[in-house]
């Protein structure tokens, strides 16, 4: 694992925009895997301005996002699917069919979650992650306790989770108490991981995941079979 530290959040999210920039400039094709949330806000402009204006294309790349409430169809205002839509993908030349989310509107949110896993097998595994992390040290929507051999499932989501995403909703009970998302195993079964943390909020959880410890337990999931 490498650790960059850099003087402003900007720096940081011109690092990260370089290292997608020279990824899918030197492999048109590959696959990367996104993530949301306000982190990612700021990378998703200036990935955006350098196709604008540098000519970055994404149209041969494929994408796979980490996860999706469940119970909110692609076009409610709250979605990851319209998230990303007005971020980045309707911002730069990735054709639509090679964009993936997780379908949160499911009737049957583990059939999804299963055929999402299959969908990420069948394109030879992510290339490029991208991550942000929570206050609570999730990633996705893998909260605390997740197993390091878990694959995309049906996740619950805890009270400091929904209470930091409460802000996109009208309230506290609106916010989603459940997701889709990619499992841990399956994030690190990408070739590359890259995570982007910005702001005081987010110091705590980067210094416990560079530093702490990794519990004997949780890595002798990791070659568990699948949940």
């Amino acid at each position: 694992m490498k650790t960059l530290i850099l003087p402003t959040p900007e720096a940081a999210i011109k690092r990260t925009a370089d290292i997608i920039d020279h990824t899918v400039r030197a492999t048109p094709d590959t696959v990367l895997g996104l993530a949301t949330g306000g982190t990612m806000l700021p990378l998703y402009d200036e990935l955006a301005q350098r196709h604008r204006e540098d000519g970055l294309s994404f149209a041969a790349t494929t994408s796979f996002n980490l996860d999706e409430y469940i119970g909110l169809a692609p076009d409610h205002p709250c979605s990851y699917h319209r998230y990303m839509a007005e971020a980045f993908f309707e911002r730069v030349d990735i054709d639509p069919t090679r964009t993936h989310l997780p379908k949160g509107d499911a009737a049957d949110p583990q059939a999804a979650s299963n055929a999402y896993e299959t969908l990420i097998e069948e394109a030879g595994r992510i290339d490029l992650q991208l991550l942000g992390i929570g206050q609570n040290g999730h990633i996705g929507f893998n909260e605390p306790t997740s197993s390091l051999g878990s694959r995309t499932r049906i996740k619950t989501l805890t009270a400091s989770t929904r209470r930091a995403n409460q802000r996109y909703f009208a309230s506290f009970e609106e916010t989603p108490r459940y997701a889709i998302t990619m499992g841990v195993a399956s994030i690190l079964a990408s070739r590359k991981c890259l995570l982007l943390a910005t702001g005081e909020a987010k110091a705590d959880a980067a210094a416990r995941m560079i530093e702490g410890p990794l519990e004997r337990v949780a890595f002798n999931r990791l070659h568990s079979p699948r949940p």
